[in-house]
């Protein structure tokens, strides 16, 4: 059966706490999900605000594949629906959806619309009736339904049965204060639909953590649009995350609510929109996560080499993800092998996979974590098998930092390195040492690698390994680094932070080289097919 999916990260996803969207990430987040294929995106709500209004003047000007909706409340009590201003900037929106959200639970209408029960059915039944005379898809948000259900079963059915009879295109059952559970859900979805001659849809949020589990309840007693937002973001604890529900529909139940060309592009998506709220992803989200195909036992990864189906549920290409092998002290020697057969190196699984993987232990016992700084991995095992040589040797390092009354402290770095046969001797500021590290180290190298003035360093963690210790406790260093093609990670670690930091540097600058290395070596062998 097909599922229809439905939108709302750019209106109920804003009211989350720290996310605020401005007029073009709203424009490229559509955009975004129009291109995965979502059949109805939730703009905004014209009526109350201007860049809400000005975000549907400009999204005019597109083309859409999906359907763009526009929210709004029934008209206010005692006001005639054309004389609303929501409503009728709902139809000035210009789009072929309105999405209006009425009052299914009594204590509701009497206590927060200050209006009686039949006033809130008259409400209802108007502004659908406004809407539907502009020719418009109207979408039917029974807020509190559930809620109301329980309180006053009666009541909560009149008010879908208002908006069916009013001409409502679809009526969705929303869970607004998260406080359902999924057997709840499966139930009262039952018994509406033994009553309702009108398509259902549904509408969870995740208070008690069941938002997901609510929505595919829901579908499983017969509801055909589905609400959520990407990565669940919402008001409070969130909405359904549709990242979650998505492939549980199609893979797990069987509807259809993508291609498969398009469902392999919800990582990307989830990603993206982290990326333009600015949040961190969560590692261990299902699906689209890091971490959700992520290995580090080495029984786990034994097995994973027999047959990935061992361990993971889906096939991560499936999703737009992929797999990933960590090597940690809890690793086992199919790790080391299987990492290596990720990289394209050739080791053996007894001898050398035992003494790397004991390498790795070693390490990571004096503080080191390769989880998180794959590029410092991928050298570690490549020096340790003697496939890749320095670009440069360090000879000397001197950091100063000079701070002086009231003014800024000023840090210089002066580095003596060599590259091949010629020695390079220079100093560089910064705004801090590690800052006056990384520009004297570039200084020095730029000129012999050219590729090191498209990378940059995007991130620098610093963690105490023995808060016991105090201010001689071993700190461990990560640095992110980006350029054109991605990012990578790298650690040091050491009682001094300068030369944690140095490692976690040097490490991200022989990452990039050996990235250029390698890029080159595949653009030889193509050109030598090709010929």
């Amino acid at each position: 059966m097909k599922i229809y999916l439905y939108d709302t990260t750019l209106r109920d996803g804003c009211q989350g706490e720290g996310i605020s969207f401005s007029l073009e990430d709203k424009l490229k987040v559509a955009t975004k999900l129009d291109w995965l294929g979502i059949d109805y995106i939730e703009g905004g709500w014209p009526g109350s605000n201007p860049k809400d209004k000005e975000f549907f003047r400009r999204a005019r000007r597109q083309r859409w594949q999906g359907r763009l909706c526009a929210f709004g409340s029934t008209r206010r009590p005692n006001l005639a629906a054309e004389q609303d201003k929501n409503l009728r900037a709902i139809v000035e929106a210009g789009v072929p959806v309105a999405t209006i959200v009425g009052k299914s639970w009594d204590f509701h209408v009497l206590t927060a619309l200050e209006t009686s029960l039949a006033e809130n059915l008259a409400m209802i039944r108007q502004s659908i009736a406004f809407l539907k005379g502009y020719g418009l898809e109207v979408v039917y948000d029974a807020e509190h339904f559930f809620d109301g259900y329980h309180a006053n079963a009666d009541y909560a059915l009149a008010t879908v049965r208002a908006a069916a009879e009013a001409g409502a295109d679809w009526v969705v059952l929303c869970d607004t204060n998260g406080g359902s559970l999924p057997h709840e859900v499966e139930e009262i979805v039952h018994q509406v639909k033994k009553v309702l001659p009108v398509r259902l849809g549904v509408h969870t949020h995740n208070d008690s953590a069941v938002a997901v589990a609510n929505a595919l309840a829901a579908v499983r007693a017969g509801v055909e649009q589905v609400q959520g937002t990407v990565n669940g973001l919402g008001e409070r604890c969130g909405n359904a995350d549709l990242c979650a529900i998505i492939p549980n529909l199609q893979l797990k139940m069987g509807h259809c609510c993508l291609s498969e060309e398009q469902l392999a592009r919800l990582t990307e998506v989830s990603r993206y929109v982290n990326e333009i709220a600015n949040l961190v992803p969560q590692a261990n989200q299902p699906f689209v996560g890091q971490g959700a195909f992520a290995h580090k036992a080495g029984v786990h990864v034994s097995a994973i080499l027999k047959h990935d189906g061992t361990y993971e549920h889906i096939s991560p290409e499936k999703v737009g993800n992929r797999r990933r092998v960590l090597v940690s002290e809890l690793a086992g020697t199919s790790n080391i092998v299987y990492k290596a057969r990720e990289l394209g190196l050739d080791i053996e699984p007894s001898a050398e996979g035992r003494r790397l993987i004991e390498l790795v232990k070693e390490l990571e016992h004096k503080g080191y974590q390769y989880e998180g700084a794959e590029a410092s991995l991928e050298l570690l095992m490549r020096r340790a098998l003697g496939l890749y040589r320095p670009a440069f040797v360090l000879e000397t390092l001197q950091v100063l930092v000079e701070k002086r009354a009231q003014d800024l402290s000023v840090s210089v770095a002066v580095i003596k390195v060599r590259v091949g046969n010629q020695v390079v001797h220079t100093a560089a500021e910064g705004n801090g040492p590690v800052n006056a590290l990384d520009n004297a180290l570039r200084k020095a190298l730029e000129s012999f690698y050219p590729v090191l003035k498209g990378m940059r360093l995007t991130d620098y963690k610093v963690r105490v390994l023995d808060e016991k210790d105090g201010t001689g406790a071993k700190v461990r260093v990560l640095i992110e680094s980006q350029d054109a093609e991605g990012s990578w990670s790298t650690v040091g670690v050491s009682e001094n932070i300068i030369e944690a930091s140095w490692q976690a540097l040097v490490d991200s600058m022989d990452y990039a080289l050996l990235k250029r290395q390698k890029t080159a070596a595949k653009d030889a062998r193509v050109a030598g097919e090709e010929g």
